[in-house]
Formats: C-alpha cells, sequence, structure tokens
C-alpha cells in the first residue's frame, strides 16, 4: 500500500535545487524515509534525473555503519559523483554520523549536488543547522498520518476510521496492519524499544525507571496543565522517589527533541503576554499515547484535543494554550478572579483564531462551559468551537463557527468558513 503525503512532497518539489540543505524532521517511523527514498526518488527519475545522478544512503542500516564516519562518507560521496551533472543526495538519519554538520558544510561548497537529509533529533539538527549554515539550512517538518491521510486509503466508513485512528494513531506502519493485537504490539513495542531507547542512550540517562514513569504521567495528562515541581510533587508522594525538578525539566526536554511530545504554552489573552508556569503536553501520535497506557485511560475529549493540535501543527500554525481573567461575584458579594481556559489560540502571520473542542454542547450547562471563555475574549478574531461528529459548520447567534470533526480534519481551509 503506498500512502500519498502530498502536502510535504510539494514542499520538496519547491526546495529543488535552491542551494540549501533540506532538512527533513521528524519522529522515527513517521515517514521521512519513505518520503525522500520513494516518493521523491519517483518525482525525480519522472523529472528525467538519471537514477546514477540520486546518491542514497541510510546512515541507521548496518550496512553503512561504515559511512557514519564523516570523513569516509564525504569521500564516498565525493566518489560516486564521476562528471559535471546535478547529483541529488539522500542521507538517512544523519544523527548517527558524528560531526555530520562538518559533512554537509563541505557539501554546500560542491556546486553540482543538492542534498536532502532526514533525522530524528530537533537538538541535533535545528540548533546545529541554525549555527553552522548561517540561513542554508532549509527545514521540513513531517509528522505521522493526519486523519485525512489516515482516511484516503482506509476501506471503511468515517466512524469506523475515527476509532481507529483515535485509539491507534496515523503511524504508517499501523495503517498496514490489519489486526487489532498487531497495532497493540507494535506500538507498545516501537515505544520501548525504539523511542524511549533512543532517548536514553542519546542522552545517557541513568535513572530509566523514573524517565518511564515520567513518560507515563505525561501520557495520563494531556489537555491538563502541569509542570515539573507538580510532577517532582507526585514522584514523591505516590512513588517514594526524589525526582528533582530540574531533571524532569531536562527529560522532558528530552522527549521533546526527540519529537515523541510537545509543549504548548499559556498565553494570558487579556494581558498579551506568556504565563511561565502549568504547559501542556501532547503527543506527536495519539497511538504511542495510547499504547504506553496500554490502552487504558481512552478519554475522548483529551484525545479529541491531541489530534486538534497536531493538526493545526501540521498546517503550519503555531499553537499556544489561551487562558482569560474574568472577575466574578462570590456568594458572599466578594469579587473574586477566575481564569477561563481557551483549548488553543492559533496563530499564522496576521491571522488569529481561537479554539475550544468538545465532545458535545448537548446540555445548557455544557454549552456555558465551551462558550463563557471565547464570549470574554475582548477582540474580533474568529472564534469556532470542534465538535465531535460529522456537522457541517455554522454560525451561532454570537458569530461564532460551530462544525463537526470530521469537517475540520478533512477540508485543509476548515478554519476559513
Amino acid at each position: 500500500m503506498e500512502i500519498k503525503r502530498d502536502f510535504y512532497l510539494e514542499q520538496l518539489k519547491i526546495r529543488k535545487d535552491n542551494g540549501m540543505i533540506k532538512i527533513i524532521t521528524g519522529i522515527r517511523r513517521c515517514g521521512k524515509s519513505f518520503l525522500l527514498f520513494v516518493l521523491y526518488k519517483k518525482y525525480l527519475l519522472e523529472s528525467g534525473v538519471d537514477s546514477n545522478h540520486i546518491i542514497e544512503i541510510a546512515l541507521d542500516g548496518i550496512e553503512n555503519e561504515e559511512l557514519r564516519d564523516p570523513k569516509r562518507c564525504y569521500q564516498y560521496i565525493k566518489n560516486v559523483m564521476k562528471d559535471e551533472g546535478k547529483y541529488y543526495l539522500f542521507l538517512d538519519e544523519v544523527q548517527f554520523m558524528p560531526r555530520f554538520e562538518e559533512v554537509l558544510n563541505s557539501l554546500l561548497r560542491i556546486s553540482n549536488i543538492d542534498v536532502y537529509v532526514t533525522g530524528s533529533n530537533s537538538k541535533f539538527l535545528s540548533s546545529d543547522i541554525i549555527t553552522e549554515f548561517r540561513g542554508r539550512g532549509d527545514e521540513i517538518r513531517i509528522y505521522p498520518l493526519s486523519f485525512a491521510e489516515f482516511y484516503a486509503v482506509f476501506d471503511r466508513d468515517y466512524d469506523d476510521a475515527w476509532n481507529e485512528y483515535m485509539i491507534y494513531g496515523g503511524l504508517p506502519q499501523v495503517v498496514q496492519f490489519s489486526v487489532e493485537r498487531q497495532k497493540a504490539e507494535y506500538l507498545k513495542n516501537i515505544f520501548a524499544n525504539v523511542y524511549l531507547k533512543d532517548v536514553v542512550e542519546r542522552n545517557k540517562i541513568q535513572n530509566v525507571d523514573e524517565i518511564g514513569t515520567l513518560v507515563d504521567i505525561l501520557a495520563s495528562a494531556i489537555g491538563a496543565p502541569t509542570n515539573p515541581t507538580k510532577i517532582s510533587h507526585t514522584f514523591k508522594s505516590e512513588c517514594g522517589i526524589n525526582y528533582s525538578n530540574k531533571t524532569i525539566s531536562n527529560h522532558i526536554d528530552y522527549l521533546t527533541q526527540s519529537f515523541l511530545i510537545s509543549k504548548a504554552s499559556r498565553y494570558d489573552i487579556k494581558g498579551r503576554k506568556y504565563v511561565g508556569a502549568n504547559l501542556k503536553y501532547y503527543f506527536t501520535d495519539v497511538g504511542l499515547r495510547n499504547a504506553r497506557l496500554n490502552f487504558r485511560q481512552q478519554e475522548p475529549t483529551h484525545i479529541m484535543e491531541n489530534i486538534v493540535y497536531n493538526e493545526l501543527l501540521v498546517r503550519g500554525y503555531n499553537v499556544d494554550v489561551g487562558i482569560v481573567e474574568v472577575y466574578a461575584k462570590s456568594s458572599e458579594g466578594k469579587t473574586i478572579r477566575k481564569q477561563l481556559e481557551v483549548d488553543f489560540v492559533v496563530n499564522q502571520s496576521s491571522q488569529r483564531y481561537y479554539i475550544q473542542v468538545a465532545y458535545d454542547m448537548a446540555s445548557e450547562e455544557k454549552q456555558i462551559q465551551e462558550l463563557n471563555s471565547l464570549r470574554n475574549i475582548p477582540d474580533s478574531f474568529k472564534k469556532i468551537v470542534i465538535l465531535n461528529g460529522t456537522k457541517k459548520p455554522w454560525r451561532n447567534d454570537e458569530g461564532f463557527v460551530i462544525m463537526g470533526m470530521k469537517y475540520f480534519l478533512l477540508n485543509a481551509d476548515s478554519l476559513e468558513f
């Protein structure tokens, strides 16, 4: 089964021969290699590029272990280039090569080579690329399959597809399995033996059990504000373990750098400032999150929120969690300050949207809960509520756009309604 990744393929096409190093980043097993070595290679061949002018090196393969040596790799590439024609170099999982930035810097000096690299760790890539290449590195972030990509190859109806996606997520390999047990075992195994093992080995972590428990806590808390201090208290009170704030913060950074999780900062909408404490954490793939918890804690609202967050990132938006301060009277007549939450503050250039995600708004109480924060936002940017289900978008009496999850996920311009 060939899964199309047209959105990312187009990004590679428009960057072809632009004189920059194309850096394809994302969590391992999300489809970076397939995009480059299959889909983009097919495009190059159909565009008339000779197969001898495409150099492919997968550095995570044992067959290329010698090429992890930077000097050997550079010399190998030079030897393959037999003429003055244009060559296209694919370097897969470049973080396996020490001093890879020196190799890439050297390749930038060769006029007839167009370089594409993939990598699964942002610390080794984003920071080094920015420092070393001074604007000549062009990053393309790849995510697991969006729901639209998943649905395009799913052979049943929307409801079945949505239920499947909420449980098992969008890693491309999972879609290939037809048996649920296979999906579950695959996700549990790669989490422990690929993702977590990578983080532990790359960062030389000694307290392996603690970071495993930290992952479980973060998986349990998607959609809920938390911070290293709270987590540290949890370890001490429930596990009897002293796990310092600083160590927890570092370990969360390692998980973020490996693209396993993302941080969403809290933004005070009225005060127009970021609030440092109590970030929210979301998993790059909800299937991995669910597998880590052995497919328990299947709270649909939180999983929906995680899926919406990931979809917004795929579409290129900057996403924060919003808070709105309001004042109310207590039963004793005292003025009290409250903070209402807006699930997402979504920005792109001059555009801004405020988004609430709700399983339903069937009751009046639920409507008040979901809409009250939007009512208290003192500006005219679009306010959107995304509900579970298939309803087409409409505007309520207050001008808020309300749409079903199906419409939001399957229409790339859904926020423009």
